[in-house]
C-alpha cells in the first residue's frame, strides 16, 4: 500500500493543521511523518505490533498516527486523561508499546501485552501485513468493547477524492470513528484542519471566527450548549457554510432553533457506527432530521423497525466481546429504531434498549424529549425509565430551565403542555431540574440504558 504521506505531496505549501497558535503545511506534515517513522525504527517497534498513542489531537500525534500506519502497526489511540481508563484500554487492547508525546521527544515504554500471545484477529492483521486500529465503545453499559478495524481499508475509502480548500474544525478525536473520518477526509482533499485545545463553546466559536472555519462537525447536545450560552452572538461566525451533526438524534425543536440562528448555513446529518464506519448520507433539507443512506460501500435493511448495516469498512471483530450483534452473514444489528418515509428517507427515533416499557406500552425517550423541548423555559432535557411496582417502569425526566420554577408548578406545567401532545402513559411522572444533561464527550447519558 502506498505511503499516506504521498497523498499530501500535491498540497505541499497549503496549510494542513492549525493548533495551539501554530500552523503547519502539508509538506511539514509529510516530513514529520517520515521523522516519526524513523523514530519507530530506532526504538525497535516492529510491524504488526500493537502501539498505543496516549495523546489528544496535535500536529505531533497526527504525524505519529500515520507513521504507525505506514509501519504496519495496530494503532490504539487513547485520549482519556483518567488513569484507570488508560490502563483498561492498554490491557484490553493487548498493547505492546505505549508512546507519549513530550515536546519533540517520543517517550516509549513496554505495554501490558508485550511478549504475550495475541488475539487471533491481531495475528491475522500481522500475517496480512495490514495496519490496524482498535477503537473502544464508551463503556457506559459495562466493560468497553475493543473493536478491531483494518486501518488500511478505512484510509483507502478516502482515496481519489476531489481536492477542496475548506477550513474544517475537527471536533471529535481520533479515538472516535467520527473524528477519524473528519481527519482522513480533510487531509485527503487538501483542506485545513483547525484543532481546538478545548471543547468549550465559547472557545470553539472564537476559533471559528479567528480561522474563518467553513465546516463545523458537532453533536446536537454541543450545538444546544453553544446556542444557550449565547457564544454565536459574541463572535463573527459568518464564514460557516455547513454544520454537520451526529452521534445522537437531533430534536426537531432544536434543529428549528439552530436554523433560525444560522439561516445561511447548511445543516447536514451524518450517521455511522463504530462497528461499520461512517456512511455517506444526504439530508432531506436543512430543516429536516430525515436522512438517506447513499453509500456504495454500505448496505442497509430495516428489520422490525431496527436498522441493520453491512459495510466494507466494518470491524473484523471484538477482542473482548462476542459477535452476537452481527448475523452469520455479516449484518450488524445497530439497535437504532427508525421511521421510514415514502421517499426513501429515514429518521432515527431512538435506541431499542432505551425503550421504556410502561405496563406493556412502549415509550421512546426521544419522542418525549422532543415534546418537552417545545415547552417555554426548557432548554435541554433527558428522559429515561425508572422502576415502578405497578407498571414495571415509569417515565422520568430531567430538565434544564432558563428561569427558576417551583417544583410543583413545573410538574403542573409539564402535564398541561404534554396532555394534548402525548398519550397519558408517555407523560413523565417525575420531573427534576438539573444544571445540565450531557455526559462525557457531549453524548447524552440515559442511566443504565445508555448506548455503548
Amino acid at each position: 500500500m502506498e505511503r499516506f504521506a504521498n497523498r499530501l505531496t500535491p498540497f505541499a505549501e497549503r496549510p494542513a493543521l492549525v493548533h495551539a497558535g501554530s500552523t503547519w503545511s502539508y509538506r511539514q506534515l509529510a516530513e514529520r511523518i517520515a521523522v516519526r517513522r524513523a523514530d519507530l525504527a530506532a526504538r525497535g517497534i516492529a510491524s504488526g505490533e500493537v502501539v498505543a498513542i496516549v495523546s489528544d489531537y496535535s500536529f505531533e500525534s497526527i504525524a505519529l498516527f500515520f507513521a504507525l500506519q505506514e509501519n504496519r502497526n495496530v494503532v490504539v489511540p487513547v485520549t482519556t486523561a483518567v488513569e484507570s481508563e488508560v490502563q483498561t484500554r492498554l490491557e484490553e487492547g493487548q498493547v505492546d508499546w505505549v508512546l507519549g508525546l513530550a515536546g519533540g521527544d517520543l517517550p516509549c515504554v513496554p505495554g501490558p501485552g508485550r511478549g504475550r500471545p495475541k488475539h487471533a484477529l491481531l495475528e491475522e492483521l500481522r500475517a496480512a501485513g495490514s495496519a490496524g486500529l482498535i477503537l473502544f465503545s464508551s463503556g457506559s453499559t459495562g466493560r468497553p468493547k475493543a473493536m478491531v478495524h483494518d486501518l488500511d481499508r478505512l484510509i483507502e475509502r478516502h482515496a481519489g477524492k476531489r481536492a477542496k480548500q475548506l477550513t474544517i474544525l475537527v471536533f471529535l478525536m481520533f479515538d472516535h470513528i467520527g473524528g477519524l473520518n473528519t481527519l482522513l477526509g480533510a487531509l485527503s482533499t487538501g483542506s485545513q484542519l483547525v484543532v481546538p485545545e478545548s471543547r468549550d463553546p465559547e472557545k470553539i466559536c472564537a476559533l471559528i471566527a479567528r480561522h474563518r472555519v467553513n465546516v463545523l462537525p458537532s453533536s446536537p447536545t454541543f450545538l444546544n450548549l453553544m446556542v444557550l450560552g449565547g457564544a454565536p452572538e459574541r463572535h463573527d461566525l459568518s464564514s460557516l457554510r455547513m454544520i454537520t451533526y451526529g452521534t445522537e438524534p437531533m430534536p426537531e425543536q432544536l434543529l428549528h432553533r439552530l436554523r433560525a440562528g444560522f439561516p445561511r448555513v447548511r445543516f447536514h446529518q451524518t450517521f455511522g457506527t463504530s462497528e461499520t464506519g461512517i456512511a455517506q448520507t444526504s439530508s432531506r433539507s436543512s430543516d429536516s432530521n430525515f436522512l438517506k443512506i447513499e453509500d456504495p460501500d454500505l448496505e442497509y435493511r430495516i428489520v422490525e423497525g431496527e436498522l441493520w448495516l453491512r459495510s466494507k469498512t466494518q470491524i473484523r471483530g471484538y477482542l473482548n466481546a462476542s459477535m452476537e450483534a452481527f448475523t452469520e452473514d455479516g449484518w450488524f444489528r445497530t439497535g437504532d429504531l427508525v421511521e421510514t418515509a415514502a421517499d426513501g428517507f429515514l429518521r432515527i427515533v431512538g435506541r431499542a434498549k432505551e425503550m421504556i416499557n410502561v405496563g406493556g406500552e412502549k415509550v421512546l425517550p426521544a419522542e418525549v424529549e422532543a415534546a418537552l423541548m417545545s415547552m417555554p423555559h426548557v432548554t435541554d432535557c433527558i428522559v429515561h425509565g425508572a422502576p415502578n411496582p405497578i407498571t414495571g417502569q415509569t417515565v422520568v425526566a430531567e430538565v434544564v430551565l432558563d428561569a427558576p420554577l417551583d417544583p410543583r408548578q413545573l410538574r403542573m406545567a409539564v402535564r398541561q403542555h404534554l396532555k394534548d401532545r402525548l398519550a397519558a402513559y408517555k407523560i413523565p411522572t417525575k420531573v427534576t431540574v438539573v444544571e445540565r444533561t450531557h455526559g462525557s464527550r457531549f453524548k447524552k447519558m440515559r442511566g443504565p440504558a445508555s448506548r455503548s
